[in-house]
């Protein structure tokens, strides 16, 4: 275990054996040095650690903590390791070349034991709601995540998702992009639920395919497309949903680094103090 306080940050470096995954699992804590005095917090889970802290996230959260935008929280960084492309999927399937087989192991690990680990390294704290997030595959991977498991977490934030999760290749003759987009699938077969929101990012220079031919590039109607499912079964877009389209956004570190602020600050803002009048 490595701690270190920087920017009025807490931060704690772990390495946590999982049995799920047969691997061991650096963990990055990040935490208020000064805690409120309820001791109530926050929790958000990050995927890709590595990119979280390659972004410099200490400082992110450290000023807008600081700053008192957002109420106090703990997020934890999770890195992935050299089967990132299995662990992180969809629980229900894997896509058309096998990608995510692992999911469900990786949804147990969560589960059963990162989260116990944290609540019971962590028993002073009261945390009010949990949230996960995540970068690509980890965006797919940490809505598909909560989507399934509504009475843990209560919202969700994916940046640049591969939404384009799919059971067929796209150049197959008899790809329907309704049926063969899994997520997509998924949330048109579930049902609305009040207590959870979503958070999307895309970048326009995310990619450059545009396998219908309309002028957008496929992730940001990938991500738009699920938005509408979300409509279709109740949610709200600025109630329930924000969408955050970067004009400069590319699939990169850089440009997740823009748009995780603006994250924080929707999910967790806080109110600020009424001025007396002069």
């Amino acid at each position: 275990m490595h701690t270190e306080v920087s920017t009025g940050i807490m931060v704690e470096t772990v390495d946590l054996p999982s049995e799920a995954l047969q691997r061991t699992i650096t963990i990055n804590f990040y935490g208020p040095a000064q805690l409120p005095a309820d001791n109530t917090l926050g929790l958000l889970l990050l995927n890709d650690g590595q990119d979280v802290e390659a972004m410099g996230f200490d400082k992110m959260i450290g000023y807008l903590l600081q700053t008192e935008t957002i109420k106090p929280m703990l997020c934890v960084g999770i890195h992935s390791g050299e089967e990132r492309s299995l662990e992180y999927g969809m629980i229900s399937s894997p896509d058309f070349k096998g990608r995510g087989a692992k999911a469900g192991l990786y949804r147990q690990f969560i589960l059963e034991e990162l989260l116990p680990f944290i609540h019971t390294r962590y028993h002073e704290f009261t945390f009010n709601e949990t949230a996960f997030a995540g970068f690509s595959l980890g965006g797919l991977s940490a809505l598909d995540i909560v989507w399934n498991h509504q009475d843990v977490f209560s919202k969700v934030g994916v940046f640049s998702g591969s939404l384009w999760w799919r059971s067929k290749d796209r150049k197959e003759k008899d790809f329907n992009e309704a049926t063969d987009r899994l997520m997509h699938r998924q949330i048109r077969q579930g049902s609305y639920n009040p207590r959870l929101k979503f958070f999307f990012e895309a970048g326009e220079l995310d990619e450059t395919e545009d396998r219908n031919g309309n002028n957008v590039i496929d992730s940001i109607d990938d991500t738009i497309d699920l938005m509408r499912e979300l409509l279709a079964k109740g949610w709200k877009e600025g109630k329930d949903m924000r969408y955050l389209q970067l004009p400069d956004g590319k699939h990169d570190i850089r440009s997740w680094a823009k748009g995780l602020p603006v994250f924080l600050k929707w999910g967790w803002r806080k109110p600020q103090r009424a001025t007396p009048d002069a």
